[in-house]
């Protein structure tokens, strides 16, 4: 089973009342300590489950995969829909394996507590795949056990471990350059870049197809930041008030779920897209706007993510903490969103 935490030389050193370089001694076998001395460090590392002298536990068939409720919790169904889907593209990924996906959600009590869900120390595993957005003390709590970990779709730069992901920055620079292509050169930005890595990535993505195309980013037309993942739609209606009449000709959005809530108030205020404005989003979420509307996107491949997460964590041999990193490339889908801009009228 895994640990809460990796057990320290410290911590043998507490539970015998001696010094730590004691320990230190008497695990490497050199001269300084007692034989007797000796024998109690290694029976005391052992009992604790210290390093080389824990005991391995039996071989299992099972893989943890941690999944954050709040990524199930959006209103709109259709967003639930792309992380249901993913959810159990994992468990046929990963009993295509030969394995047992064992789902264990995590709530916002236990997530805000920084408790670990029973499955963690009820059960043996080989590994954990941490799925989707938490906060970054409780990924931290995960990253810190003493097992196997592969993070998907979503991850923190401060926390080094193996990682799947959408290549984000390359599909939205690809997303940005179609625009560019059509005509575009005012395009803005929304996508809250400072609580995802997915929206930050993005958020390059777009920066990036403006630097190459040598095209001016008006700070007013971009919104990276958000203080939650709540009241996205009140967020951009306040947004596109201070532009007033001062709107570029198209948006990047970070994800369709913000591309569809951005039409919708730019229908309220009579503004058409893509007539007057065309809008790309990110992730092709199955769904159409109540207008009709269908939204050009990047799609991501979530069958080849979820593959990719399966295989890279029963590759590993041990708990690696590397920054390995498998960024999986999305597609762009033309819909009806967008139009050239010497057709804007």
């Amino acid at each position: 089973m895994a640990r809460k935490k990796k057990v320290s030389m410290q911590d043998i050193a507490d539970q015998l009342n001696i010094s730590k370089n004691a320990v230190s001694l008497a695990l490497q076998n050199k001269k300084g300590v007692s034989e007797d001395m000796r024998q109690q460090v290694q029976q005391t590392a052992k009992a604790l489950g210290y390093g080389q002298f824990a005991e391995k536990p039996a071989s299992s068939g099972n893989v943890l995969v941690l999944v954050p409720e709040r990524i199930m919790s959006y209103e709109d169904n259709d967003h639930f829909q792309f992380f249901h889907d993913m959810i159990w593209g994992l468990e046929k990924s990963i009993r295509k394996k030969g394995m047992n996906a064992v789902i264990a959600p995590i709530d916002r009590e236990m997530e805000a507590g920084l408790q670990l869900p029973q499955h963690c120390t009820a059960i043996s595993y080989q590994g954990i795949i941490l799925f989707g957005i938490v906060d970054k003390a409780y990924a931290k709590l995960v990253w810190e056990l003493d097992a196997p970990l592969v993070m998907l779709d979503s991850y923190h730069r401060e926390l080094p471990c193996p990682v799947v992901a959408s290549a984000n920055m390359e599909g939205a620079c690809e997303a940005v350059s179609e625009l560019i292509r059509l005509g575009h050169r005012e395009i803005g930005f929304i996508g809250p870049a400072n609580l995802t890595t997915s929206h930050e990535e993005r958020w390059f993505g777009y920066w990036k197809a403006m630097q190459e195309h040598a095209l001016r980013i008006d700070p007013r037309t971009v919104m990276t930041s958000s203080p939650s993942f709540e009241h996205t739609e009140q967020e951009i209606g306040l947004f596109l008030n201070g532009l007033g009449e001062q709107l570029p000709s198209a948006f990047f959005c970070g994800n369709d779920r913000i591309a569809y809530l951005l039409a919708r108030q730019l229908r309220k205020r009579a503004i058409k897209v893509p007539e007057r404005l065309s809008i790309i989003g990110f992730d092709d979420l199955k769904y159409q706007e109540e207008s009709g509307l269908r939204m050009t996107t990047m799609r991501v491949d979530k069958e080849r993510m979820c593959d990719a997460a399966a295989q890279l964590l029963l590759s590993l041999t041990g708990p690696s903490r590397e920054m390995v990193r498998v960024y999986i490339r999305p597609t762009l889908i033309v819909r009806d969103s967008v139009r050239e801009h010497s057709a804007i009228r």
